[in-house]
């Protein structure tokens, strides 16, 4: 979230537990009768067992293959972006800022900690609770798919959206999907708010100075206060993504000059 978060939703799948090949009644007999026979064993036996027993555990668990989980690689979907066009690399930075942030199916209606909204008209504005972290015992507004917090979100919305409502100080900005998009859009390619030629930045290559620079405003994307589940993959997360986007991207340049030549 923008300044202070901690919960962090996952799409790690979960793996279902194999179904047994014995019925459950032959499954049952076989474990009494082989607790029957432990209990008939003599206490030294059983030590003797005992120890033979978390030998081969042992053993086994040296052999068996390391797995670590790499969500770029896996089947996991991962929302796209609401917001029609710009630049490809500005937009999986954008994705990659979500799946740090709000990595959950309706990301664009998370609330800090877990819970959904449906009203667009305006920034839902719910102080929850923060239950772990270094902010412990405070409370945030953060929402939406980039956890903006209500004030970055009045400011930022102030300066980037597109279709504000009402007149000078009455004005209402509405918290849809596109907006959110386009409002984190226009303020990730505005170098003067950051210092840094972002899109230029992440051109070049340099992933890590835009997530290094971007870290005081969204704390878990490797370089600030909180990290989570995520934060190690969001390099992977990020070429997924630009991959994506770039035949995204492609797909429409060619669509537009087959229209053109027609």
């Amino acid at each position: 979230m923008t300044h202070s978060k901690s919960f962090k939703a996952t799409s790690q799948p979960l793996l279902e537990p194999s179904a047994s090949k014995a019925s459950p009644p032959l499954v049952f007999k076989i474990f009494q009768q082989s607790l029957q026979r432990f209990q008939s064993l003599r206490l030294r036996h059983k030590l003797l067992f005992a120890v033979l027993l978390g030998s081969a555990l042992s053993l086994q668990a040296q052999h068996l293959p390391s797995f670590e989980y790499h969500p770029a690689a896996s089947n996991a979907v991962y929302p796209p972006l609401a917001m029609v066009g710009g630049d490809p690399h500005v937009r999986a930075l954008m994705r990659t800022i979500s799946v740090s942030e709000s990595n959950d199916a309706n990301p664009y209606g998370l609330l800090y900690g877990g819970e959904h909204f449906s009203e667009w008209k305006n920034h839902p504005d719910r102080c929850i609770a923060i239950v772990s972290g270094p902010n412990l015992g405070d409370c945030t507004t953060a929402a939406g798919r980039y956890q903006f917090i209500t004030s970055t979100w009045q400011e930022k919305a102030h300066q980037y959206h597109p279709r504000p409502e009402g007149w000078l100080f009455w004005q209402q900005y509405a918290f849809d999907p596109d907006s959110q998009d386009q409002v984190l859009y226009r303020w990730l390619t505005d170098s003067d708010a950051w210092n840094l030629d972002i899109r230029a930045q992440l051109k070049a290559g340099q992933l890590q100075t835009v997530l290094k620079s971007l870290s005081g405003t969204w704390t878990s994307l490797g370089y600030g206060i909180e990290t989570n589940t995520m934060s190690p993959y969001l390099s992977e997360m990020y070429q997924k993504f630009l991959k994506e986007e770039q035949a995204k991207a492609g797909v429409s340049i060619s669509m537009a000059m087959s229209v053109s030549k027609h």
